[in-house]
């Protein structure tokens, strides 16, 4: 089969090798005009009108919103997300991180240590605290999977009822939020989940808390968020994504003391451990078969 590589941010040179070595008898190229299948990542601007004969056009990353906002994507071509184990282990490994520096308290020692103040706090056990993981997706499901053993509380919030061993899952997102203590954003950006963290949602969240957003910037109303901070109702909020990215400088968020900021960060497509799961999609559309994870247009993910 013919494949297009192509993308403005993944270098092809880390790309290209790897899938070569498991598609050896496949033609994969950066300049291929009529391709059968297209592996893109931020494609450079007029690709995606060329690729109406395609049989697949593979997403390089898990999101998928701004393909879906571009009028040149031929929506009669199967759309795949990629769910990579190596993001996947990523992302569950920034959960962690994050919400452990929530529970011992480190982001606060980190502050004190800057006015040299000797000062400890309270001590709680992971039975203490309910984290609420918004989107009980692939990435949601493995945080919680890593979370459980460590004795926290797990609820979870889906569109669709979900079943997951260890988790109070829910469809009913009031529910979630007042249980929880720590609330995890992973949610896919659709219309029905942009600012789904505003001033009413996140004063639901039990006083004192955090918000871990590593799914989208426009998950959050920025405003809203700091107002709730400069409240006390939410404790400090841990930010990998934003509207507008990369964050400007002259943003508040930058300065705010109860924020701490990465950049975009919290998981990288690995192609180590994602080329394998490329493959297999391609191997799919070479039997006539569906690969897994593909795009539903209609909702948006």
């Amino acid at each position: 089969m013919k494949i297009l590589f192509s993308s403005r941010i993944e270098p092809a040179e880390r790309w290209l090798p790897l899938l070569r070595e498991l598609l050896p008898n496949d033609a994969i190229s950066t300049e291929e005009e009529n391709p059968d299948v297209a592996i893109i990542a931020a494609p450079p601007k007029g690709t995606l009108e060329k690729l109406g004969n395609a049989k697949l056009i593979q997403h390089l990353w898990m999101g998928v919103e701004a393909l879906l906002a571009d009028p040149g994507l031929p929506r009669h071509v199967p759309l795949a997300r990629l769910v990579d184990p190596g993001m996947t282990a990523a992302m569950t490994e920034t959960v962690l991180a994050h919400t452990l520096d929530w529970h011992r308290r480190l982001y606060r020692y980190r502050a004190q240590q800057k006015e040299a103040k000797w000062h400890r706090f309270r001590q709680y056990m992971a039975s203490d605290h309910t984290v609420g993981i918004l989107g009980m997706g692939a990435l949601g499901t493995a945080a919680a999977a890593r979370l459980l053993p460590l004795g926290f509380n797990v609820v979870g919030w889906s569109r669709r009822p979900k079943k997951v061993d260890g988790v109070q899952c829910f469809t009913d997102l009031s529910s979630v939020l007042s249980m929880s203590d720590v609330v995890v954003c992973l949610l896919p950006l659709t219309p029905d989940t942009r600012g789904v963290l505003n001033k009413e949602s996140l004063a639901k969240i039990k006083k004192g808390g955090g918000i871990i957003n590593c799914a989208r910037g426009p998950h959050i109303v920025r405003d809203d968020l700091i107002a709730a901070l400069d409240a006390g109702h939410i404790a400090h909020a841990w930010l990998d994504v934003f509207d507008k990215e990369p964050l400007p400088a002259d943003d508040p968020l930058w300065r705010h003391p109860g924020v701490s900021i990465t950049p975009h960060a919290a998981a990288l497509t690995e192609p180590r451990t994602a080329v394998k799961e490329i493959a297999k999609n391609v191997e799919a559309i070479r039997r006539g078969e569906k690969p897994p994870h593909l795009v539903d247009f209609a909702a948006g993910y």
